[in-house]
């Protein structure tokens, strides 16, 4: 049998199945082409990745968490810095440094990164692999990759990188479990991530986030390091603004840290115990409702840790649970 006669007879088994609220994902148009597409980009086998998507399931919850609010609150730096900086992620991760202190500090020497940073990078997403989700990833990805349109073209490459991962680590494509968003174990890499970010880190010839968290610390660090982390720089400081500066339009410049000492300097930014900024830098504004605005200089390595989660307030919590791990442990 051919090649084209195989696709012809699974797409019109498919077809005959009955369409129901949850039928298969084999019966979409969208899906046959990108079953098409894999075979033709990949050499994936058409008729096992029917057989595949035939047992992805539909998610709704996946949907409903993913979806920004239809009313959304008013941001606060306050009650999301109160998520991360409390006591069981402060002695969680001092009682995780110190368990796998060895690791961290290679990892640390490789790559560059403070051993701070890594291990506060594992607790802001997992609280040191405490909470790793439970959403089998082929299905959750499925699920926003055909039925989240606005972010579809997104997780459709994600499940293609998940497919990828797979058969290079000769799993079975459902046997991955995680967040909602597609995210798996200790570091909460996207298949992607995993693919172009994970190390070896234990040389046990795998990469395994689940088990245990070695592969994690080290691929921590290397995504860090390849995103630009500057070993022995600084991450980040608070500002000092004059009463006549004009900050919104600095902050209006974005995450990027395109700012230079001498621009800032002239618009009254200074570093909060006085004298210039330290280097080119953005204005990080971390507003609370019914408190004063804090405003931060975050510097090239303060970006770095954005490119893990595009939010300065997920950025200044990791910096700041780093700061309150490495004097919890006695740094």
């Amino acid at each position: 049998m051919t090649a084209s006669t195989r696709r012809l007879l699974i797409a019109l088994a498919a077809a005959t199945l009955p369409i129901t609220a949850s039928a298969s994902y084999v019966h979409r148009e969208e899906v046959r082409e990108f079953i098409r597409e894999m075979s033709s980009a990949h050499g994936f086998d058409d008729a096992q990745l029917y057989a595949l998507l035939d047992r992805a399931e539909h998610h709704p919850r996946v949907i409903e968490l993913i979806r920004p609010p239809a009313t959304p609150g008013v941001r606060s730096w306050q009650r999301y810095r109160a998520r991360f900086l409390d006591r069981t992620r402060i002695d969680g991760g001092v009682a995780f440094w110190q368990e796998h202190a060895g690791t961290i500090r290679r990892a640390s020497e490789q790559y560059g990164v403070p051993e701070e940073v890594i291990v506060a990078i594992i607790g802001v997403e997992t609280l040191y692999g405490r909470h790793t989700g439970n959403f089998e990833t082929l299905s959750a990805l499925a699920t926003l990759a055909f039925d989240y349109p606005p972010r579809a073209p997104l997780f459709r490459r994600e499940l293609e990188q998940l497919l990828l991962l797979a058969r290079e680590q000769r799993r079975d494509p459902m046997s991955y479990f995680g967040s909602y968003a597609g995210a798996v174990g200790y570091p909460q890499f996207l298949p992607s991530s995993v693919r172009n970010y994970a190390v070896d880190f234990d040389g046990d010839g795998r990469i395994d986030f689940d088990a245990d968290p070695v592969d994690a610390i080290g691929s921590v660090a290397n995504y860090l390091h390849a995103h630009g982390w500057q070993a022995g720089r600084p991450v980040a400081e608070r500002a000092r603004i004059a009463p006549t500066a004009a900050v919104q339009p600095l902050v209006d410049a974005g995450i990027d840290p395109i700012l230079s000492p001498e621009t800032l300097t002239a618009a009254g930014i200074a570093r909060s115990e006085g004298g210039a900024p330290a280097e080119t830098a953005t204005l990080v504004d971390l507003a609370s409702p019914g408190a004063e605005t804090e405003y931060w200089l975050g510097y090239r390595n303060f970006y770095v840790i954005t490119r893990y989660n595009r939010s300065s307030f997920y950025a200044m919590a990791v910096f700041q649970l780093a700061e309150a791990l490495r004097q919890a442990n006695g740094r």
